[in-house]
């Protein structure tokens, strides 16, 4: 067993039982799915949108390559500067020299998941530079000195009475504050960072291709504040974001409005072009995107599971999955929790060490039914553990209990022999761990249908 599965095992049992955790967590997703069916009110047909979404992506991710060097040309030729990462070392090395180049101090970040696989905050605070997270939800995370809980709301598994004894505990505000009342005072923190920020740093929705812009989507304007005043930006994006064309918005900021937060479309919706041109008066002076591999292109290697690139991060099957439900967002000890984390860690990140997150799924499909580009994530859960098997990732152990099980299971003479007590030892000896402590194995017949049709018919 793995120290991962190890941790992934223990967090989950305690998350599971941990009554008041479910309560909050539950009540949450609650508001969520009611406002998603309220959202999605607005498509006169919602399996065609999501169709179309889905040709796009597909189309995109088999011609990235294509798509990238566009994107590429097109950002270039109105003054931003393409730096290309092919790990997180690289991303963050680059960004270390930018912000060393323009003396930063401070730097404001609006929310990306991205930033959070490549852990942004830690590196720039071991180089010295203060890295303030201006999205309220990860402000809140980063106050309690914890990851992001939910891809798209960070702080889902607190009520408005944990925030508020967190900030009377980090930030002296009087017991039982309001959320107006903190709202306020996070406010005034952040308005008075802006100005102070040299760097300012986003990631990206969508890298449109054809007129090389960075897609943002919001609700809260602190995106739009941490590039309006930093004259250096820095737009942090993974390959698999392209989409070709400037018009393809028009489907999918709805799409991932609707799927995410359950509104017609988000307040704050964004292009990132460049730096500020000659005849414009406000903008940044200088304009960097940084493409990131990091894993990504192990998964476009996959023929199968490479679909799940198209992933648009609107974290709809998080909130369907009933895993995710019981054992919350922490549990999974990646940046990518759910079903979608559970199908693209293990082949980014390596099947040895997070194979156990594509079985830790009921396969009952409502991942695959919610997602809004058709992404079939309960069937490459499986693909993943095939390939888990077929790459020998499985232990000594795995492989000679199936090895076993196999030699007994092609041979009728030997299901027979031994007795329903022999065989329910030796299944309580090889599958008690597997199947939990807090679940009893089934125990066998005392006999096999075999055994009993053959009595009937009389038979040897």
């Amino acid at each position: 067993m793995t120290e991962n599965l190890r941790d992934f095992l223990a967090t989950s049992d305690k998350k599971a039982f941990d009554k008041e955790h479910k309560r909050k967590l539950l009540f949450n997703i609650s508001q969520y799915d009611k406002k998603v069916v309220e959202g999605k009110h607005i498509y006169a047909d919602l399996e065609l949108a999501k169709e179309r979404a889905a040709s796009i992506k597909a189309k995109s991710i088999n011609n990235l390559d294509k798509y990238l060097i566009e994107f590429e040309a097109n950002f270039m030729k109105r003054g931003g500067k393409v730096l290309w990462a092919e790990n997180a070392d690289q991303a963050i090395d680059e960004i270390l020299k930018i912000a060393k180049r323009v003396n930063t101090k401070t730097l404001v970040k609006a929310k990306s998941m991205v930033t959070e696989e490549i852990h942004l905050n830690h590196h720039m605070e071991q180089a010295g530079i203060e890295s303030i997270e201006t999205d309220l939800g990860e402000y809140i995370q980063q106050l309690d000195g914890e990851p992001p809980y939910h891809i798209v709301t960070p702080a889902m598994h607190k009520s408005k009475e944990d925030v508020a004894k967190l900030f009377h505990e980090k930030k002296g505000l009087p017991e039982g504050s309001s959320p107006s009342d903190i709202m306020a005072f996070v406010r005034r923190i952040l308005r008075a960072k802006y100005p102070e920020a040299e760097l300012g740093v986003t990631g990206g929705n969508f890298l449109v291709a054809d007129v090389g812009a960075v897609a943002v989507t919001e609700n809260e304007g602190n995106q739009l504040m941490s590039v309006a005043f930093p004259k250096t930006i820095i737009s942090i994006v993974g390959i698999e974001k392209i989409i070709p064309n400037l018009a393809d918005l028009d489907l999918f900021f709805p799409l991932l409005a609707v799927h995410g937060t359950g509104q017609k479309v988000t307040v704050y919706n964004t292009l990132l072009t460049g730096p500020r041109q000659p005849d414009e008066v406000d903008g940044p002076d200088e304009m960097f995107v940084i493409l990131l591999d990091n894993g990504r292109t192990n998964l476009l290697a996959q023929p199968e599971q490479r679909e799940a690139l198209s992933c648009i991060r609107c974290g709809a099957c998080l909130n369907a999955c009933p895993i995710y439900r019981n054992i919350g967002g922490h549990a999974y000890a990646t940046t990518y929790s759910g079903p979608i984390g559970s199908v693209i860690t293990p082949v980014m990140k390596g099947l040895n060490d997070f194979k156990h997150l594509s079985y830790s799924s009921s396969l009952c499909g409502r991942c695959t039914e919610v997602c809004p580009v058709k992404i079939d994530i309960h069937k490459h859960l499986l693909h993943n553990r095939r390939d888990s098997i077929t790459q020998h990732s499985s232990s000594k152990m795995d492989d000679f209990a199936m090895l076993f099980w196999k030699k007994i299971s092609l041979n009728r003479n030997l299901m027979n022999k031994g007795g329903s007590g022999v065989k329910n030892f030796f299944l309580k000896s090889f599958f008690k761990s597997t199947w939990g402590a807090r679940r009893e194995l089934p125990k066998l017949a005392p006999k096999s249908f075999n055994e009993r049709w053959r009595e009937k018919k009389g038979l040897k």
